[in-house]
This record gives C-alpha cells, structure tokens and sequence, in this order.
C-alpha cells in the first residue's frame, strides 16, 4: 500500500497568502495558514512555511512535492508563489530526489472552485451540476474558469467581462443544468453579472483547497521538475494605458 503524499501548497494569487502543509487525503491532519499577501508575501512566506513544516515535523527533504497556485491571480504574487516554490524543489537534492522535489502547479480558478464545493458539502447543501469559478481580474474582468460539480473541466481559464459573462457560462453549461457561482466577484460586479444563473457563493484560492486537489493531480502525472513550472497569466499586461483609461 502507498503511503500518504508529504505535500506543501502556496497560494498567493489574491491579497491573501495560504500556505498548508498535509497529505491531502480526506478527514487527516492539515497545518495552516491564512494571511496577508501582496507585498507582505515575500517577506513572511519562507518564515510561514518554517513554521507549518515544524508544527507538523516534517523536513523539506521529506516531502513528495511543492503544490503552488499557479494562476491566474494577481501578477507578483504568482510569481513569488512560484519563485519560492522552485527555489526550496531545487535546493532539495537527494537520492530520492537527485533533481530536487517535483513542483505540482495547480490552475487557482479550480481551487476556487474546490472552495465553493466544499463549503457546500460542509453546509450540507448538494453540489451543483457546474461550478463557475471566478476571480477579480481588476480593468474591468473577469478570471473565468468553469468545471463539473465532480471537478471535471468544462471550459479552460480566460478573460471575461462582467457583461458577457452571463452568455458564456449559457454557452458552456447544458441547459436545466444547476450551477454554482463561486468566487470574489460579486462586491465589485455583483449588478452587472445578474443575468448570470446559478447561486452565489463567496470564495477565493486556498491552499488547502490546493492540498485537497493535488493526490489526484501527483497521480495523473501533472507533477514538473522545479526548472519547467510556470504561472499561468491568462493576462499579458498588469494595468491599462493613460489613451485606454481615457477612452473608457
């Protein structure tokens, strides 16, 4: 019988920093962390990490593999998350990793959607036919990505503005199907996705969303050397042009 993953997950694609520690099989022990990100991540996401690995006394060398959430999400904290991921994968040499531990990168718009199935199992509630998993994107968009209530994708990550969200999600999901929208939109474009059906619920990536997802991800292969993960921008400019701020 196979022994249960030692993985570390890092998420800092929003303001907040999530890092855990755990095997990521249901109902076992899971060491975390929930914080501020943004700037404050790189400055206290190598002491967090410290701490969850000694809480659970485990070392780095120990682990099967770093799980980050490799976007998309905020530009800087995706490249921190995958900076120090790599760095600890790569600092790791051993006999059982003589190339370092293998950096799992995981999509964060299917830990958000992890989030909103969760909290559903948790209040009881049935999972929906299709989770709709969106993220703040800032100018104006929407980070989309859409999955099966089994977490099966259904539509790959993209942008998508607040108003036209309402004919993709009816272009990608069956008609009759139930649907959960799930994510950190609904402050900043709450009346402009009304014409949206589903149910509403509040989420956001976390590691221990990540930490949930990644035992079915190590065993699907999706595992890369440290030199070969990436973030995933979805996005190639951080903020608009003073001519496009002005024509808006």
């Amino acid at each position: 019988m196979n022994e249960p993953l030692r993985l570390l997950c890092i998420d800092a694609s929003t303001d907040a920093l999530s890092v855990a520690v755990g095997s990521g099989l249901p109902g076992a022990a899971v060491q975390a962390y929930q914080g501020p990100g943004a700037a404050q991540a790189s400055t206290t996401l190598l002491p967090v990490i410290q701490g969850l690995l000694a809480q659970t006394g485990w070392r780095l060398a120990e682990l099967d593999a770093i799980v980050f959430g490799r976007g998309p999400g905020a530009f800087t904290g995706l490249r921190t998350a995958c900076a120090v991921a790599q760095g600890l994968a790569w600092g790791v040499r051993s006999e059982r990793h003589p190339a370092g531990l293998p950096v799992l990168p995981l999509d964060t718009l299917a830990a958000v959607a992890e989030e909103g199935r969760e909290r559903r199992r948790a209040a009881g509630l049935t999972v929906p036919d299709a989770v709709v998993a969106m993220l703040d994107a800032r100018m104006d968009e929407i980070y989309v990505a859409i999955e099966s209530g089994d977490g099966r994708a259904i539509a790959e990550p993209r942008l998508c503005a607040p108003e036209a969200m309402a004919a993709h999600v009816q272009a990608c999901v069956p008609d009759g199907a139930t649907v959960l929208l799930a994510g950190n939109v609904f402050d900043a474009y709450g009346d402009r996705l009304a014409g949206v059906p589903g149910e509403r619920q509040v989420a956001v990536p976390t590691a221990a969303a990540l930490l949930r997802l990644a035992p079915a991800a190590w065993h699907a292969g999706r595992a890369v050397p440290a030199h070969e993960a990436l973030p995933l921008y979805v996005r190639d400019k951080v903020a608009r042009t003073t001519a496009e701020r002005e024509g808006r």
